[in-house]
């Protein structure tokens, strides 16, 4: 009879644990937390999970606990494939928030689209990443602002607004540098121009003095450097070295605390680069989300302020797509609902207003970028007048 008994009690405790399992929505969460990109994959991920928390001390989604399944893609294709593929597939996770180098993004992509699955993507900026599938028919959706976009905002800069014709482009043989170059490429060729010099090197390089050296040669007004955390470091120490100091604009990595802490303040000094967020202690909202993140992290400095922000702003987003479901996270139904987000969510880096439409899955338009620099090991705006605009709902312009 004892046993009997046991045996009904632990039926009973198994019927129960898989209620609140069924009763949790699991978000599976892959970025670089070892490696060369672990900086800003790990700011992604204290993001993601401040969102968590803050979203499961409030009850989670009409009581529903939110939990993130987290994997390391090592910035390394094939790891990514194999943790998309066991998130999805093993461990079932209801969405997934990920990838911050594009070509692990781009290995992994066919994992979600074949299983309906939805992927929302809060770093990695590759124009491949959210083309590869027709808008209508792709599960994949993106909260940071594509390369095309980076591109048209850095030859806007450099060509229109400050008249500098004579463009020399430094790209890495990633995904990611393909790409720049591409999107660049296709900016200058609008404007009737080619790069007046391009270098191309492998992750790893260890000195592009040589190339920084044939761009002064070459006459270059400007230089545009497509590459990652640690190449960004390379290229503007070796720039530094080689005596010159041709205008250096870059996307977002030069941004990370990791491009500081190799090439040191005095090789950065002036470099410039695309942001979507500042640090601004005027805008409340913004200070706030720091604090809560420095308290979360216990880190000194956070290794990239874009990633972090853009995590929590991908996590609370599908929160609110899952308002729209009713609570339903099957991914056809999220997919729909991301389309159908109207009701504006003042997030960390913008005010979403209806950020994703059935035939756009951006976040983001050029309108919404500021070019930052560094000064003195800080990040500041460039223009002054930014720091005001900061402050104002920027809103999506029709494409």
């Amino acid at each position: 009879m004892r046993s009997s008994i046991h045996h009904m009690a632990a039926v009973a405790l198994c019927a129960l644990t898989s209620l609140a399992t069924a009763q949790t929505v699991r978000i599976g969460f892959i970025a670089p937390l070892t490696g060369g990109s672990s900086d800003f994959g790990t700011s992604a991920r204290y993001g993601a999970e401040l969102a968590v928390n803050e979203i499961n001390e409030v009850g989670g989604y009409m009581g529903r606990k939110f939990e993130l399944v987290v994997r390391d893609d090592k910035g390394d294709p094939e790891t990514g494939l194999k943790v998309s593929q066991e998130l999805v597939e093993k461990e079932k996770v209801d969405f997934t928030v990920g990838f911050c180098n594009t070509g692990v993004a781009m290995r992994s992509l066919d994992v979600f689209q074949n299983a309906k699955h939805v992927l929302m993507v809060p770093c990695s900026q590759g124009s491949a990443v959210t083309t590869k599938f027709p808008a209508r028919d792709s599960y994949i959706f993106r909260v940071a602002p594509p390369d095309h976009t980076n591109a048209k905002f850095l030859v806007s800069e450099i060509v229109d607004r400050r008249k500098w014709r004579r463009v020399a482009i430094f790209a890495d043989r990633t995904g990611y540098g393909e790409g720049g170059l591409r999107d660049l490429t296709a900016e200058l060729a609008k404007r009737k121009l080619e790069p007046v010099y391009v270098a191309r090197f492998n992750l790893g390089v260890k000195s592009l003095v040589d190339e920084m050296r044939a761009a002064k040669a070459a006459r270059a007004d400007a230089i545009i450097s497509y590459t990652v955390g640690p190449e960004q470091a390379v290229a503007v120490k070796s720039r530094q070295e080689a005596g010159h100091s041709i205008p250096y604009f870059a996307p977002w990595p030069l941004s990370f605390r990791s491009v500081l802490e190799t090439a040191g303040a005095s090789a950065l000094e002036g470099t410039m680069m695309v942001q979507t967020i500042i640090h601004n202690t005027l805008n409340e909202h913004r200070a706030s989300f720091i604090a809560r993140y420095y308290k979360h992290a216990n880190e000194p400095r956070i290794g990239s302020l874009m990633a972090a922000a853009q995590s929590y702003d991908a996590v609370n987003l599908m929160l609110r797509a899952m308002f729209v479901t009713k609570g339903d996270t099957d991914g056809a139904k999220l997919k729909a609902a991301l389309g159908r987000i109207t009701k504006p969510y003042q997030g960390v880096v913008t005010m979403y207003q209806q950020p994703f439409t059935d035939d756009d899955h951006e976040a983001f338009t050029e309108n919404m970028l500021f070019l930052g620099v560094w000064k003195k090991g800080q990040i500041e705006y460039f223009y002054p007048e930014d720091a005001k605009r900061a402050g104002f709902i920027r809103r999506k312009k029709d494409a």
